[in-house]
């Protein structure tokens, strides 16, 4: 690495000081977190009607796939049909999520959702070494209504059920997905950061094109896939 890609060099009092300034506005966007938290616990919800999904077992009813809790996280993973090796960015975000029994303390389950036929998508998620619950909306329009259709982008949406009724509490795409992973927090607090063009960094910082280091498809199937000789354990 080059010498202008190194911060300036101080003492540790003048660093300490820089840190406490830093730590106000960190302290602050955490307090404006907890708010944004609180409003959301606030919002209304939507009746869903009922919708039939498939999974490893065959269909299954919406409600059903809450296995029994009263809260569920749908990631909306997108398909395109026939293809090799799908959505590079769906199957990096979705393999950070290997530890998702704690969940059930709060009783909730976070799965995914695709349009793509369930042979094809458990054969998909075993070549990725994905652990989550997969299934499939390819027969039903619950995708399309929840935002997160066929050909359409990636979503998240999370949904409260009482008794036999299911409610849409929340949904987000984009950069909104950032907070349900560890990845882009990690990436954020290393000194050159992601590394991507369009950061405000110093001079001299490496940076590149935007998504260029995140992995694709392939590459979480080497990493993650059956050939580490990892166990299934899915949830």
């Amino acid at each position: 690495m080059p010498d202008a890609a190194l911060p300036p060099i101080v003492d540790h009092e003048t660093w300490r000081k820089e840190l406490a300034e830093l730590r106000v506005r960190e302290k602050a966007a955490t307090r404006e977190l907890d708010a944004i938290a609180a409003r959301r616990r606030r919002l209304p919800m939507v009746r869903m009607p009922g919708y039939t999904l498939v999974g490893a077992e065959g269909p299954v009813r919406l409600v059903d796939v809450f296995d029994g809790r009263s809260q569920l996280v749908v990631y909306h993973h997108m398909w395109d049909p026939g293809a090799e090796w799908q959505c590079g960015g769906c199957t990096s975000f979705t393999s950070a999520f290997t530890r998702l029994e704690f969940l059930a303390n709060y009783d909730a389950r976070f799965v995914i959702v695709t349009p793509g036929p369930i042979e094809a998508v458990l054969a998909y998620a075993d070549r990725v070494g994905n652990r989550m619950a997969w299934y499939s909306t390819a027969d039903s329009t619950f995708g399309a209504d929840v935002d997160a259709p066929a050909g359409g982008g990636f979503a998240v949406n999370v949904f409260l059920c009482d008794g036999e009724t299911v409610y849409r509490m929340w949904h987000t795409s984009g950069r909104g997905v950032e907070q349900l992973t560890h990845t882009f927090a990690l990436a954020d607090v290393l000194p050159y950061g992601r590394q991507e063009a369009w950061q405000d960094s110093p001079d001299g910082w490496p940076q590149g094109p935007t998504y260029g280091r995140w992995l694709d498809s392939p590459d979480v199937a080497r990493l993650y896939g059956p050939a580490t000789g990892e166990g299934d354990g899915r949830t």
